[in-house]
This record gives structure tokens, C-alpha cells and sequence, in this order.
């Protein structure tokens, strides 16, 4: 995964070669390289890369639960100075229990992912030291033994996530490539807005210069008496009023300098210069094509299956709940002597298996309830889901029509601006 991200960041300066600066606080800036800038650099970019990390160590220990585990447990070392009853004998009485104890086991656990149990293969020493008068010691060792912990009835839990996770890791995957995307589309909308600011600024400070020479003009007719003072005054107005609007555009292009430069995670010395781009390539959009696309990339269609499977999970889970009936299994052998080496020969069996139970006699249809809970939350699920598709459907739908009027509505932009330029 390392790998993948050092090799994207790589491509990713590779390709940064328009990017030019002429001082320490003039930048020109291409539309490109604002947006490589905003991959890279961005606080948003930052964020969608961490959740993604995030996911991806979820689903790797995910993956290391199916894998064998090693263990270790011990008690180093336990003192216990106290009186207790003596029943075994016919005068009860107290005696003196005095002793220091100390205990360690090795266990190889492995969960059984087909049967949602867990079996254990383990070692283990415990050693007894008795003090006071008459003192001595004691080991009893399980060179090996062998444990089987197995439900009956309760779910699968390893099951559904072996469904579950792999789905969620995708969603996160996917997720991950439509955050930089949006990042993409913010960086764009940054960028054309401070375009936008900077030809408003230059034609409201055409407006004011010409309304300065119109008002300079003015006051020349009016010495020779071909305009009146309301007509000077009012002439004088409008360049007022002109120079007004150039210092709300400059504080306009300022905000919008601001924004991409806080977004690019730039200083706040520099100043942005950005590039127009040339034109877009013209291409109209199939809508069957991008919506195969979209399901096939969008993060939508791996959330739709992630929840249809956690509700039907959760219906499953319910159903186990209305009885349980685990099995426990230990098999191996044993030894015990007052020297350590002794506590190993002449071993015996050591076996025990206990079945336990839970069923509820009268529960009042408690658990019944709840299957019935989980079973409408997975038709509610399954039915906005279905909604949701439809939803995504037309909204695709709706994009792609977008998308593909653009070329007219760049065309119409083209005279109006040649007109307005003619004026």
C-alpha cells in the first residue's frame, strides 16, 4: 500500500513541469497545477488519504483474524497469606494458607472460519511454592493439549465478516477516488472564480478610467459653458460611484486569492497569477456508458451491498440470540511432582468437554421481537436502497444531459462575449 501511494505522489510531481515562479511572491499558475497542488498538498487531500489508511488497516486486521495466533498468559507471580475453613475433617476448623504461585502458558489460537469457532493448541507450567513450616515446592505442567471452543446455534460471526469487510475495504477504495475528485471539482471552482474576480476587476477599472475621462472632459466643456454644473455634477457621480465598485472587485479578487491560496496550502505572501486554459475538447457522453461506469467506480453500489448485508446480518444475529448452545473441549496430559523435571515423566490424561446452554423457558416474546425488529430493518433497508438507485439513476441521467448541452451553451457565451466586446 506504501508502495502505491510513494508511486501515485511520484507520477504526480513528474507531470508538475508547467508550474513557474518568477519571485518569491509571484506565481503563475496553470489550471493543472493547481490541481496536482490540491492532490498533493491540500488539507483535503491529507484527510481522504488518512480515512483511507484507516480502512485499509481495518481490513488487514480483518485478514490477521483468520491467521493463527500466539499467546502468551501468566501470573508472575501471585502471594496469598489468608485462613480458611477446614470442612474435611470432623471438628471444622481453621487453617493457615500460605503459599506463592506462579503460572505461564504458550497458546496457538486459529479461529475456524467455516464453523465460527476457535480451536487452541497450548503449553503450560504452573509452579507452587508452600511456605511456613513443613514448607516445599510444586509443578504441574500440560506439556500439550488441545482446546475446542464451538458454538451450535449462535451465528456465524466470521462468516458475515468475510462478506462484510472485503465490501467495506472497496466502498473505502472507492470512496477514496471520488474525495479526490471533489477535491478536483473544489480546486476548479477556486480557480475560475479568482479568473472570474480578476476580468471583473480589469473591466470595472476600464468603467472608472473611462468614466475619469468622460468627467475630465466634462469639466472642460463646462468652462466654455457647453454643459451645465448638474450635468458636471452628475458625470462626477458616476466616476465616484465607478472608483467604488473597483475597490469592491479588489476586495473581491483579494477574498478569492485568499481561498485557492488557503486551498493549495500556499504562504499567504504569494501571489497567484492564473493562466486562462485553452479550450475544453468537445465529446458528447453516452448515458448507458457512464452509468456502467458509475456502478462500476462510485462507492454507491459497494454502500448499497455493505447495508443489505449488515441488515441481514443483523436478522441472522437475532435469530441466533433466541437459543444458544456452545461446546468446550479440552484434550491432553498432565503431570505433577515437587521437582520440575519429575513434573514431566508419567504424565495422564487430562480431558474435559462441557456442553453449555442458554434457552429461554419464558422470555415473553422478547427474542421473537427482536427477529421481527431486525427482519423490518432489512426490508426498510432493502426499500431505500432501491430508492436510492433510482435516485442515482436519474441523477446520472440529468449529468450526462448537463454535460452534453455545454458545447451550446459555450458557443452562445462565444458571441455574447464578442458582441459585448464590440460595445
Amino acid at each position: 500500500m506504501k508502495k502505491v501511494f510513494i508511486s501515485t505522489i511520484c507520477i504526480l510531481l513528474a507531470t508538475f513541469t508547467s508550474f513557474t515562479q518568477d519571485s518569491t511572491s509571484h506565481i503563475k499558475l496553470t489550471l493543472q497545477d493547481a490541481i496536482i497542488l490540491a492532490q498533493i498538498q491540500s488539507v483535503d487531500a491529507a484527510v481522504v488519504l488518512n480515512e483511507l489508511k484507516t480502512a485499509y488497516w481495518e481490513y488487514r486486521t480483518h485478514q490477521a483474524d483468520q491467521l493463527p495466533e500466539i499467546n502468551f498468559t501468566g501470573t508472575l507471580p501471585s502471594y496469598n497469606n489468608n485462613y480458611s475453613r477446614n470442612t474435611l475433617s470432623e471438628n471444622s476448623s481453621y487453617i493457615q494458607n500460605n503459599w506463592m504461585e506462579m503460572r505461564g502458558k504458550i497458546s496457538v489460537d486459529q479461529n475456524i472460519p467455516l464453523t465460527g469457532g476457535k480451536i487452541s493448541l497450548n503449553t503450560s507450567l504452573d509452579f507452587t511454592r508452600q511456605l511456613g513450616k513443613g514448607a516445599y515446592n510444586e509443578y504441574m505442567s500440560i506439556p500439550i493439549g488441545i482446546t475446542l471452543e464451538q458454538p451450535i446455534f449462535g451465528v456465524n460471526d466470521q462468516k458475515w465478516k468475510r462478506k462484510i469487510e472485503p465490501v467495506r475495504y472497496n466502498e473505502a477504495k472507492a470512496s477514496y477516488i471520488e474525495n479526490v475528485e471533489e477535491i478536483t471539482i473544489l480546486t476548479i471552482n477556486y480557480f475560475f472564480n479568482l479568473l472570474d474576480a480578476k476580468a471583473s476587476l480589469n473591466i470595472v477599472t476600464q468603467n472608472f478610467e473611462n468614466a475619469t475621462k468622460l468627467y475630465d472632459i466634462a469639466v472642460a466643456r463646462r468652462k466654455i459653458g457647453q454643459i451645465s454644473e448638474s450635468e458636471l455634477m452628475q458625470l462626477n457621480l458616476s466616476a465616484l460611484q465607478a472608483k467604488g465598485i473597483v475597490t469592491e472587485e479588489q476586495s473581491k479578487l483579494n477574498t478569492r486569492m485568499f481561498q485557492l491560496r488557503s486551498f493549495l496550502g500556499l504562504s499567504e505572501d504569494d501571489i497567484i497569477e492564473p493562466i486562462v486554459p485553452g479550450l475544453a475538447p468537445s465529446f458528447r457522453m453516452d448515458y448507458h456508458i457512464v452509468l456502467e461506469k458509475a456502478l462500476e467506480n462510485n462507492s454507491f453500489a459497494q454502500n448499497i451491498l455493505r447495508r443489505q448485508l449488515e441488515a441481514s446480518y443483523a436478522v441472522a444475529s437475532a435469530k441466533g440470540d433466541r437459543r444458544k448452545i456452545s461446546l468446550y473441549a479440552s484434550f491432553g496430559y498432565t503431570g505433577k511432582d515437587t521437582t520440575f523435571g519429575n513434573a514431566y515423566d508419567h504424565l495422564k490424561g487430562n480431558q474435559r468437554i462441557e456442553v453449555g446452554v442458554i434457552i429461554p423457558l419464558v422470555d415473553c416474546g422478547k427474542r421473537k421481537g427482536k427477529v421481527k425488529v431486525a427482519e423490518s430493518n432489512r426490508e426498510v433497508v432493502l426499500s431505500r436502497t432501491k430508492q436510492e438507485q433510482m435516485n442515482f439513476n436519474q441523477n446520472i441521467f440529468l449529468l450526462v444531459e448537463n454535460f452534453n448541452n455545454q458545447d451550446g451553451q459555450l458557443e452562445i457565451a462565444e458571441q455574447a462575449d464578442i458582441i459585448a466586446n464590440k460595445r
